[in-house]
């Protein structure tokens, strides 16, 4: 609305500012008016204006002075200056010191309307911007990545020291762990929070078109491009790019990528120019890149300079403390979204869940959240509730050390004894295997021989 957006009007002659006041105000704006350089800068130390419109040359203060100051105290609001000596060199001047616009005497009122809306228009998208970035800061807190458990607590400890540097970060974990939500957080609570972050699935673009995402296209570099197009790495210029699924990269590309990262440039398809780059690049992977590299499928050499500073994400499985406070949250936000009560689960339920492997991790565990809230009417959610899967692995758990008449596959049943127990004694030795080893009442090298005998991660 016209009537919320207040202007300023510096003007020392008196019928010019009359006559502004009388017809801005008709037009629907809050409209103020003085007559000095003074008084205007009293005005704006003691209330906000959008826009002010100031005559260039008043008499005791130049009207570059006065933007100056405006946008030294104010940077938002926007600054018109009028003139009735106009000279493209005071113009180009005003302009570089952040006028909105610069116009001469005798004013075109229809003309100073279209300025003055479209410095409103301009004044609302840098306020929605603004608005819309500090909702995405708020999101990606680290207060709103939900983990109780020590491993999860390490992981924070660590993001906090990586926010502070510019470091190449590679993230490790399954598939569903949270990867992007992790890069969104370091970016988001670091240096460049207020720069672009650029989101790449190396995974989901055909291999034909990748290049030309990544690095961008020179016009008529191949057929069917018509025109030039930026790539990923320069819409992320001084803020961060993240690589996902950053191993089922080719390996032509993986060569391109490596200079990029050397020489912090990049250089279209088609194009024999070098564009200079100022990213912070964040990749992360469900694969070994360590045995990929072994394998010759990707470069040694890349993955050192990807791999600067790596961040390890726990499966679920391995951090069963945090299922109770992810169940939570998810049924909150659902049922929000739903317009229905809070849901609770049973003790039945709850362990249920803690039970369940999680091969989706924290994706799969969300998707049958918002699945349960959908289809349950109760508000207590019990183990009729949930998917047959997972209440059927938690009925033949809870009866796996039976011996029945159809008999038991006892070998099976002691390695899961076995693998829940270290699993359990890793947790609560912080993964140090020496310490977890003698609260097993075992040496350490039996340990390990035991976790690689079951197949767990060393």
């Amino acid at each position: 609305m016209k009537q919320n957006i207040k202007i300023l009007i510096i003007e020392d002659d008196d019928g010019s500012r009359e006559a502004l006041l009388i017809l801005l105000k008709a037009s629907g704006f809050t409209v103020k008016g003085c007559s000095s350089g003074k008084d205007g800068l009293d005005f704006l130390a003691g209330e906000p204006f959008d826009i002010v419109i100031s005559d260039l040359f008043l008499p005791d203060m130049n009207g570059i002075d006065i933007l100056s100051r405006v946008k030294q105290d104010s940077p938002r609001t926007e600054v018109i200056l009028v003139t009735g000596h106009g000279s493209a060199e005071t113009a180009v001047q005003a302009m570089k010191k952040g006028a909105y616009d610069y116009i001469t005497k005798p004013l075109n009122i229809d003309e100073l309307r279209i300025i003055i809306d479209k410095a409103v228009e301009k004044g609302q998208l840098v306020s929605e911007n603004v608005y819309l970035k500090k909702q995405l800061r708020e999101k990606y807190e680290f207060a709103n990545i939900i983990g109780n458990s020590q491993a999860m607590q390490q992981l924070f400890s660590r993001m906090q020291r990586i926010i502070k540097t510019d470091s190449t970060v590679l993230i490790l974990g399954e598939s569903g762990t949270g990867k992007e939500l992790v890069a969104k957080a370091i970016h988001f609570n670091g240096n460049r929070k207020d720069k672009p972050f650029i989101a790449v699935n190396c995974s989901a673009i055909p291999e034909n078109l990748l290049e030309s995402e990544l690095f961008g296209h020179a016009k008529g570099a191949f057929t069917g491009a018509v025109k030039e197009k930026v790539g990923k790495f320069e819409a992320a210029n001084y803020g961060t790019i993240f690589l996902d699924e950053i191993g089922t990269l080719p390996m032509h590309l993986q060569t391109k990528l490596l200079r990029v990262l050397q020489e912090q440039e990049v250089e279209r398809v088609g194009s024999n120019k070098q564009i200079k780059l100022d990213v912070r690049v964040v990749s992360a992977t469900n694969v070994n890149l360590e045995e990929e590299v072994a394998r010759g499928n990707f470069r040694e050499d890349l993955f050192y300079r990807l791999n600067v500073i790596p961040v390890q994400i726990p499966p679920l499985r391995e951090r069963v403390e945090d299922i109770l406070p992810l169940t939570k949250h998810f049924l909150e936000k659902n049922c929000r979204a739903m317009q229905r009560p809070i849901m609770h689960l049973d003790k039945e339920a709850l362990e249920a869940l803690e039970a369940y492997p999680w091969n989706g991790n924290v994706r799969e565990l969300e998707n049958i959240m918002e699945r349960i809230v959908a289809l349950t009417e109760s508000d207590v959610i019990t183990l009729r509730d949930l998917p047959a899967n997972i209440a059927k692995n938690y009925i033949e758990g809870s009866h796996s050390t039976s011996v029945t008449p159809a008999g038991i596959d006892m070998v099976q049943a002691i390695n899961e004894i076995e693998k829940r127990m270290i699993t359990e004694a890793l947790q609560l030795s912080g993964g140090v295997k020496a310490r977890a080893a003698v609260m097993l009442s075992i040496n350490r090298t039996t340990l390990v021989e035991k976790m690689r005998r079951l197949g767990m991660q060393l």
